[in-house]
């Protein structure tokens, strides 16, 4: 008799942590004047969002916490209900710049990204990711998802 042998990884412990990963990523390069390639666009729609209230060197020093805030704790997966309404507030936010410059971040409207616009696009596999992590760390997987495959139907 052949023994299955179970698949030690969990996709969403992967998941988590490369999101995780990013997210500390992109924050600390923040805290590194002109590291960032979002640096300038981050700048000018927390400048947009705060009606200029807010300096944009602190502007972007707490958004450089809050990325690495959200990557460490993606990371340990710690409190993850309050870490992910966190990381899709962050989320929401990042496509501001579609509304504030869309001549920054688009060749031609609708459908002619920018580089920028591109790369504010991407943002939709972390919103899924993160619908993903919300249903696993916050309503609890259905264990159909949890069977090895050679199981599945």
């Amino acid at each position: 008799m052949t023994e299955i042998k179970q698949n030690t990884l969990n996709p969403f412990k992967i998941l988590s942590i490369s999101i995780g990963i990013i997210y500390l990523w992109f924050g600390v390069l923040k805290f590194f004047f002109g590291l960032s390639p979002a640096e300038q666009v981050a700048s000018q729609t927390i400048h947009q969002l705060t009606f200029g209230l807010l300096p944009d060197r602190i502007a972007i020093s707490a958004l450089a916490v809050w990325e690495c805030v959200l990557g460490t704790m993606l990371i340990l997966r710690r409190y993850m209900k309050f870490t992910l309404i966190l990381m899709f507030a962050h989320m929401c936010l990042t496509f501001t710049p579609f509304v504030f410059f869309p001549h920054q971040t688009f060749m031609h409207l609708p459908y002619d990204f920018t580089l920028l616009g591109q790369y504010i696009m991407k943002n939709i596999i972390i919103i899924s990711s993160g619908a993903v992590l919300w249903q696993y760390y916050v309503k609890g997987t259905p264990t159909v998802y949890m069977r090895p495959f050679s199981e599945k139907q």
